[in-house]
């Protein structure tokens, strides 16, 4: 499973509301040696995968033309709407 992601430049609560107006949301890849690195996925892609057991055993993102093999360590769900809010990925 593969995701294509952009590295977040603006950072915040301003820069995650219009993220998610767009049809995208704010992420975290962390661990290993490298550095934390906040990102931006579709909401639409990731949501239609989430129910596939696949998706909590790793997926491959995309981070500007390189590849990284990560799991999902934490999702923020909506209080009552079907949207993902935040989630972190851990490398592996």
């Amino acid at each position: 499973m593969k995701f294509e992601a952009v590295v977040r430049t603006d950072l915040g609560k301003g820069a995650s509301r219009r993220l998610r107006h767009a049809g995208k949301f704010p992420a975290i890849v962390y661990g290993g040696e490298a550095a934390p690195v906040s990102i931006e996925l579709n909401h639409d892609e990731v949501i239609n995968q989430m129910d596939k057991p696949e998706f909590y055993e790793g997926i491959v993102l995309v981070i500007d033309g390189q590849e990284v093999a990560v799991k999902p360590q934490d999702i923020q769900r909506h209080a009552f709407k079907p949207k993902v809010e935040h989630m972190d990925f851990k490398r592996v």
